[in-house]
């Protein structure tokens, strides 16, 4: 892009921009689980427990039980296969829009060690067809996968938790992509796995050029000022993609500068920002606000870089956000109707932030209906997998 600088922004203003853009400024009592999914881009949720808390924590009055309804009852939101791979909470009314943007994307290359492009095909196009009106477990799919491409897909080449799953598994990111399966209800405690179309009716993927398009437009809504290489980290793409991705929209975005370095925003956005980024926020584990949100030397400053990363990855760890950056970890064991919340802050902390804090601990025990307490002190936990 050859657009010089319009604006520049502070480090303050751009936190302040994405914590009021994903309710972490003021939670909205209008949002919906769904408007709360779409304005984070998704929210992960390999762990559904965190995921189910990046919700609450942005919704004003929202309960479990809102959420569950919203998956499992009303299906206004989707647990499926987004970025990077990841298990996510999409809405459903995007999906056709996400699966077309993220079928379109290259292909990781780790899944080439199990899967030639035909076998992933196949292996998808059995998926597709196993799912039609079922609900399945995942033996259950592995037996109707083999019976419509055979012994091969079962065979067990896949680590993976101390064990080997069979090879079909590696395509099951890339079935979720083409639209081809979500997760399902569940089956006691055993996951299952339904299409996409017996919660939409008509469903189908979006025409990939608009659907990307789409996708990067409401990343920058979301995480702007980004860059290219911010886009393809957090979808786990090359660079060189996303660089030729953002250049066929360039008409569409204003360049700007983060601290003197430059970025891209929607060109709606280009305008100043007069908010400054206040409050101390609790965040659960994978949370997208730091997963999605670069570059990681601004959100991670300090000690924060070396407590609260693991290997550079973020959200392996739940953090304390002091206004809009990583200030401290958090730590919370349940027993009963007891909620134990430990917070270790990296910095010294005055009256008005502790109160902050506190009242974020007591936000969390509502939400997890528990009688929360608060102990300042050291958060010794490892990072989660």
């Amino acid at each position: 892009m050859t657009n010089r600088p319009v604006r520049g922004y502070s480090w303050a203003q751009v936190c302040a921009r994405r914590l009021e853009r994903q309710g972490l400024a003021a939670p909205s009592p209008a949002d919906s689980p769904a408007d709360i999914v779409r304005a984070m881009c998704g929210a992960h949720a390999q762990v559904m427990p965190a995921a189910e808390l990046s919700v609450g924590m942005r919704g004003d009055g929202i309960s479990r039980a809102d959420v569950h309804k919203a998956l499992w009852e009303d299906g206004t939101v989707v647990r499926t296969f987004g970025p990077r791979g990841t298990v996510h909470l999409l809405p459903a009314a995007d999906l056709s829009l996400w699966t077309g943007a993220l079928g379109a994307i290259p292909s990781h290359t780790s899944l080439g060690q199990f899967l030639t492009p035909g076998q992933t095909d196949q292996i998808v196009d059995a998926i597709a067809d196993a799912l039609r009106a079922d609900e399945l477990t995942v033996d259950e799919l592995n037996d109707a996968i083999v019976a419509r491409t055979g012994a091969w897909a079962a065979n067990p080449v896949m680590p993976a938790f101390q064990t080997m799953w069979p090879r079909w598994r590696a395509a099951m990111g890339t079935a979720g992509f083409r639209g081809a399966l979500c997760f399902g209800t569940g089956r006691g405690r055993a996951a299952t796995y339904r299409s996409p179309a017996q919660l939409l009716p008509g469903f189908r993927p979006a025409e990939a050029a608009s659907a990307l398009g789409w996708l990067v437009r409401a990343y920058l809504r979301a995480y702007g000022p980004a860059t290219p290489a911010h886009f393809a980290r957090w979808l786990s793409v090359p660079g060189e993609w996303a660089a030729r991705l953002f250049d066929h929209h360039r008409g569409e975005f204003a360049e700007v500068a983060v601290e003197g370095m430059p970025a891209w925003v929607l060109r709606d956005d280009a305008g100043a920002i007069s908010a400054e980024p206040a409050g101390v926020r609790l965040l659960p584990y994978f949370d997208s606000y730091v997963v999605a949100g670069q570059p990681r030397e601004l959100l991670f400053p300090d000690v924060a870089r070396t407590r609260a990363l693991s290997r550079g990855q973020a959200g392996n760890y739940p953090v304390i956000l002091v206004d809009g950056v990583v200030r401290g970890l958090w730590h919370h064991r349940r027993s009963g109707r007891k909620l134990e919340i430990t917070a270790e802050l990296f910095q010294p902390a005055g009256t008005t932030q502790l109160g902050e804090l506190a009242q974020q601990a007591e936000r969390i025990g509502q939400f997890l209906q528990a009688e929360a307490r608060l102990t300042l002190g050291q958060v010794d936990i490892g990072g989660h997998a």
